[in-house]
């Protein structure tokens, strides 16, 4: 009995494995691409083994108007809208967490459904709102505009980390004389700074990879970030440069792996509350 029960665990093991192996080369299968054609004069839309490795491609690509200023602009864009979201959603998250709102529920629904509404629903009037408020072409007004479209889930992803600090750490300094603002600012904010980071890169890689908002917000071709400066490569009749397009797709999406290497190694990713409360 015991033996059977044995093979079947191994052969469950096995086609675990396999599926996992198959959803992987899934994953994997475009990022071969990108690193064959990258480095390959001819680089057509078939992934194969270069006949001679070039660097041409990010020579031609790695100029200030063609990858140095859009990847600029997406940064500032970016960084923008993850520190404004970071700091309306901890604003907005802490009465949420920690009181007892008679709207609260409702709220919570109606940011519920804000985030699940999609993009191009609203971007007529959201259009029409910048073109009267003289926003159009303005980093800062789309960079407002991307924290707003990340701060719904932004608000449910703090209110969680929020709900899982102990009231009665803030009630110990309450007791101290300390008031609501001093109580978040010194005993909750610290002890959720890995739950802020995940926000901010959640925020960040959202708004960094948004191609439609700066496309439609930003009319001058100086202003508008690395997502729609991919766009560049796409030519008329459907001619596409496959090599600078993949050297310019591995430049583009080094920020963000360099971003979260940096945040997992210096937040570590989880909590610890380990001798907080005292027992």
């Amino acid at each position: 009995m015991v033996a059977v029960t044995v093979a079947r665990r191994r052969s469950v093991s096995v086609v675990v494995h396999l599926v996992l192996a198959v959803v992987a080369l899934a994953f994997l299968a475009p990022l071969l691409w990108l690193l064959t054609a990258a480095f390959d004069a001819d680089a057509a839309l078939t992934a194969k083994v270069p006949e001679a490795f070039t660097l041409d491609n990010f020579a031609q690509v790695l100029t200030w108007e063609q990858s140095g200023r859009p990847l600029w602009n997406g940064l500032l864009m970016s960084g923008g809208a993850a520190m404004i979201s970071v700091v309306a959603a901890v604003l907005c998250a802490y009465p949420l967490s920690r009181y007892q709102l008679r709207f609260r529920r409702p709220f919570l629904y109606v940011v519920l459904f804000a985030s699940g509404l999609p993009i191009t629903a609203v971007m007529v009037p959201v259009y029409s709102m910048f073109v009267q408020l003289e926003l159009i072409d303005s980093m800062f007004g789309t960079t407002l505009f991307l924290a707003a479209t990340s701060l719904p889930v932004a608000i449910w992803m703090t209110k969680n980390f929020m709900d899982g600090v102990p009231i009665s750490l803030e009630e110990a300094a309450w007791v101290d004389g300390a008031s609501a603002a001093q109580a978040l600012r010194t005993i909750v904010l610290p002890l959720i700074v890995p739950g802020m980071g995940v926000v901010a890169i959640f925020t960040f890689i959202t708004a960094w990879g948004n191609f439609f908002v700066p496309f439609v917000l930003l009319l001058d071709p100086a202003a508008q970030p690395a997502s729609v400066g991919v766009y560049t490569f796409f030519g008329q009749g459907g001619l596409i440069a496959y090599g600078q397009l993949a050297a310019y797709s591995i430049l583009y999406t080094t920020p963000v792996v360099v971003l979260y290497l940096l945040v997992s190694r210096t937040l570590g990713g989880a909590f610890n509350l380990a001798g907080a409360i005292k027992h």
